[in-house]
């Protein structure tokens, strides 16, 4: 039976009432000490039965309200405000359906979008796979691991870039997530490759995307630069949809998994001829989803498409650090420690990192210039960053004195031994 009530509709239906018996002998053995429990055993009735006959013994029927829900009208409207101004959230329908005077409970809401949410979910998972013609797409993205190297386990931040119609990889390790690391990376795999595809697939990594909206998507100007250079187009996922680059998601698993898995190395470098040798193996593979050896496919098609490889002497980077000398004439880039000259001690430098240098800027003035390091906390030293620093070891015909500073046997000697 149905009772119409503010507009709600209240589902009732007719309870049998127990035996008066029953209930007196409910009400007899309470009495004598016995709890719900027993009770409920003895008389083969429910325990909640019989707390709700201590309560209100009654004989006869009784209308139990069943549940509530909301008029066919009322249901559309809360689907509605789930879809639009509630943006999906049940809470906020309840919300807005009780500024409207419609109460109903978030139980209730939630069944009625239930249908709606299902729905949604369906959709969002379903993944339709989208295949590029040759040389129209490369899709870049960074993973990290925990790798052994040299007896202390580091993160390794790897780049990887999948081409989409062959599957050729490219991976590159380094030590940081930085705008340079991913300018550095396309670089590598675009001379890996020998050509440049169209169009180059990123997520919406604060180094490259600035901003991205439904109605405007804004570059960070330096990577538009490089790409712009290079004319390749740049295409950023929409946020939280890390399929529509798909390929290179599994590239980046294929890397951790396989050419990583628990490896040690004993130095950076080995990891990275290691990588080498595992890219080669990577193209001679049967690809799981075409079936084909990479190498085969990006000979047979994509080779020819992609378009040729622009100069290599264009810029790569174009970033400066700013870094501040510490005391002991060192600045840090990435973990790894490079000299300057110690008359810059505690001052600010600038710092540029290529693939393989890192030059230190003072004042608009080169002032260093080392072999770029990937192995963590290593001290890169230029004897010359130091000179006139700490004294060298002098000899004089003058006397033991002219020593002095150098070593502690001289000065037993000054003092005619030690007592």
């Amino acid at each position: 039976m149905e009772i119409v009530q503010s507009g709600l509709i209240v589902c009732t239906e007719e309870v049998r009432m127990l035996d008066q018996a029953i209930v007196s002998s409910i009400e007899g053995l309470r009495r004598g000490g016995h709890g719900v429990k027993r009770i409920a055993l003895l008389l083969g009735v429910s325990k909640n039965t019989v707390r709700r006959y201590l309560r209100h013994p009654k004989q006869g029927q009784q209308l139990r309200p069943r549940g509530r829900k909301l008029t066919a009208a009322q249901q559309a409207h809360a689907i509605e405000l789930w879809r639009t101004s509630a943006d999906g959230n049940a809470v906020v329908v309840q919300d807005l359906l009780a500024e409207e005077g419609v109460s109903a409970s978030l139980r209730t809401v939630q069944r009625i979008v239930a249908a709606e949410r299902r729905a949604v979910a369906v959709r969002e998972a379903t993944t339709v796979r989208f295949e590029t013609p040759a040389g129209q797409q490369m899709q870049v993205d960074f993973g990290e691991r925990r790798v052994l190297i040299g007896g202390v386990e580091q993160t390794v931040y790897f780049f990887v870039a999948t081409l989409g119609y062959s599957r050729r990889t490219f991976v590159r390790a380094g030590l940081s997530q930085r705008q340079d690391e991913w300018k550095l990376g396309l670089e590598g795999a675009l001379v890996h490759f020998s050509g440049r595809p169209e169009q180059v697939v990123v997520d919406n990594a604060k180094a490259l995307i600035l901003r991205h909206t439904p109605e405007d998507v804004k570059v960070h100007p330096a990577f538009e630069a490089y790409c712009r250079d290079r004319h390749i187009a740049v295409f950023a996922c929409k946020p939280y949809r890390a399929r529509t680059k798909g390929k290179v998601e599994s590239g980046v698993k294929y890397v951790k998994r396989n050419a990583i898995a628990r490896r040690a190395f004993a130095d950076f470098a080995s990891l990275e001829k290691h990588l080498v040798a595992w890219m080669a193996k990577a193209d001679e593979r049967i690809h799981g989803t075409t079936h084909e050896r990479p190498i085969d496919r990006f000979n047979a098609a994509e080779r020819a498409a992609l378009q040729p490889l622009h100069n290599p002497d264009m810029q790569v980077t174009t970033q400066r650090l700013r870094r501040t000398v510490a005391n002991d004439c060192y600045v840090d880039v990435d973990t790894v420690r490079y000299s300057v000259p110690h008359r810059l001690a505690r001052t600010t430098v600038d710092v540029q990192v290529s693939g393989s240098e890192v030059v230190i800027w003072s004042n608009g003035q080169e002032v260093a210039r080392h072999a770029r390091s990937q192995q963590r906390h290593e001290r890169v030293t230029s004897p010359g960053h130091f000179a006139g620093l700490v004294r060298g070891q002098t000899t004089s015909e003058t006397g033991a004195l002219a020593s002095y500073g150098r070593s502690l046997a001289d000065y037993a000697t000054a003092i005619g031994g030690v007592t």
